[in-house]
């Protein structure tokens, strides 16, 4: 018991300087203006590079990455088909396609799919 928490403790020191020193040399020291821009092309922006992002543009896209992931995720139903019975093919089908229609719901409830008020 004494020898694996004295290789335990052993094993994360050694981890530590290994990623300390790997930190150290891999620091980049000279600083350049345009590597600090918020744009490398060497141009300067016209704008601000942190502006507000639109929280309405953001809850769309994540409804399309959920749809999306949605059409992978049943892809592989209709492959099974004809190796499952039916009952069982047919009740994980509806029930994956109502949990999401219910979600939908609730989007468009809430107004989530309107891009303007």
């Amino acid at each position: 018991m004494i020898t694996l928490t004295l290789f335990s403790l052993l094993t994360i020191i050694v981890c530590y300087i290994v990623m300390t020193l790997a930190s150290v040399i891999s620091k980049k020291t000279i600083t350049d203006r345009e590597k600090n821009s918020p744009y490398e092309c060497g141009f300067d922006p016209k704008g601000s590079a942190r502006f507000p992002f639109s929280l309405r543009f953001f809850l769309i896209a994540v409804i399309f990455l959920i749809f999306d992931v949605e059409i992978t995720l049943l892809l592989p139903l209709a492959s099974i088909f004809n190796v499952t019975n039916m009952f069982s093919w047919l009740s994980t089908g509806t029930l994956f396609l109502l949990i999401l229609l219910i979600g939908l719901y609730y989007e468009w409830a809430q107004g989530a799919l309107e891009w303007s008020k």
